[in-house]
């Protein structure tokens, strides 16, 4: 194969997208291609997209167009969940040389090398980044009315115990700190050996040399004692958890069709915050459900005030087609729905500030992700952490004092 033909992987939505994409990547520099730098022009150009929301719809769109302006010559080839939302419509797009459907996503660079034996789908490395994703779950079986990914990812099922535990294995062995188990609801996570989430997470903990382990976004009535137990009793999963809310009440709890309520959600909070006052929390909220009222709406800021989570993830209702609440009467004025997301905006920083504060004076292992002007990182418990140190480097573990809050994260130095 020639090896000056270049590449470009283009990923939008979520972590279980980035850990596709960095798979392509893996597969591709395997079979002799190079990752184009800005200025190269490319001969493939993968485009892995998103369709949770109309604004991820769009920005898929708008990627595959600017792609095909800027790179005329590579063969576009489009795959991810817009994919299965919109087949007809990206079909009709002349941009596209090649769409390949979520179920053949793993052999998608078989549609289009049909000749080449294909590198194992599997990540050694995840670019650019000092956390790795491994994907260990896909699909859904919960149908949420607001939510389409059940029909664009399809059911649930999980890989197999040792094929994640290899990829743990190589991932930290070739470097990486920080490992997040992610999935499209990884709650269901069981293997074909019958492991649980709880039993994986107390063995991908044992690995040998692995120094922060995270589970990605679940919802609250999957961490039951078990998984709990595992969490709090593990040597190196962060004190720090994202815990689906998407709305503080009960009654558009239940439009929505979630599993779990308000007093389910606050009671896994105590549960694991009063085993360790410094567990953090990040979360999701959709602001303006259909016929999501005043007091509804209250009822989330209120579950905010008292959970005081270290990042809130906001997302304004949009219809998805072929949802439950695409049908849905009593959609929320725009001007309202407008002054909801500036409300949870501003609490959500607010309720950030607040809780970094209290760990100002505080000594703290802090990973480095980014050096720039400023070299920035997480603590263990996902608070954000800026230093001015210019001999720091991107993956560098170090114990640093926090002596400042600022609205961008607290400010540390190495001690």
């Amino acid at each position: 194969m020639d090896q000056k033909r270049k590449f470009k992987v283009v990923t939008l939505g979520c972590r279980t997208n980035q850990y596709e994409s960095q798979a392509y990547q893996d597969q591709l520099l395997a079979l002799g291609y190079s990752e184009a730098k800005e200025a190269e022009q490319i001969d493939l150009c993968i485009i892995n997209t998103c369709t949770v929301t109309e604004s991820a719809d769009s920005s898929s769109r708008f990627q595959i167009r600017h792609l095909h302006r800027k790179y005329p010559d590579a063969k576009i080839v489009v795959t991810g969940c817009l994919v299965e939302s919109a087949k007809e419509a990206l079909q009709s797009m002349g941009e596209i040389d090649c769409i390949v459907p979520n179920k053949d996503k793993e052999n998608l660079l078989s549609y289009i090398l049909p000749e080449q034996e294909m590198p194992e789908f599997k990540i050694c490395q995840f670019e650019a980044r000092t956390r790795a994703f491994v994907k260990v779950q896909d699909g859904c079986n919960s149908f949420c009315t607001y939510c389409i990914i059940p029909y664009v990812r399809g059911r649930s099922r999980s890989r197999d115990l040792m094929e994640i535990l290899q990829e743990v294995k190589g991932l930290v062995s070739n470097g990486y700190k920080e490992i997040v188990l992610t999935g499209i609801n990884i709650g269901d996570f069981e293997s074909t050996e019958k492991i649980r989430l709880a039993d994986l997470v107390r063995q991908v903990d044992g690995i040998e040399g692995i120094q922060r382990l995270r589970i990605s976004s679940i919802d609250p009535d999957e961490i039951d004692e078990d998984l709990a137990d595992a969490v709090l009793s593990s040597k190196h999963i962060c004190p720090s958890m994202h815990v689906v809310l998407q709305s503080g009440s009960n009654t558009i709890l239940k439009r929505m069709n979630r599993k779990y309520t308000r007093e389910i959600f606050l009671e896994t909070v105590d549960r694991l915050r009063n085993a360790n006052s410094d567990f953090t929390f990040t979360t999701d909220v959709i602001v303006g459900f259909p016929g999501e009222s005043e007091l509804d709406f209250q009822e989330t800021l209120a579950v905010m005030d008292y959970v005081r989570f270290s990042k809130v993830h906001m997302f304004p209702y949009s219809p998805r087609p072929r949802t439950r609440a695409a049908l849905y009467p009593n959609r929320i004025d725009p001007e309202v729905l407008n002054i909801r997301k500036q409300q949870v905006l501003r609490l959500a920083e607010e309720h950030a500030y607040f809780l970094r504060e209290k760990y100002v004076g505080r000594t703290l292992p802090v990973l480095i992700e980014k050096v720039e002007d400023v070299s920035s990182g997480h603590t263990e418990n996902f608070l954000r952490v800026l230093s001015q140190n210019k001999a720091l480097k991107s993956n560098d573990l170090v114990e640093m004092q926090l002596y400042e809050n600022t609205p961008e994260g607290l400010l540390g130095r190495i001690v």
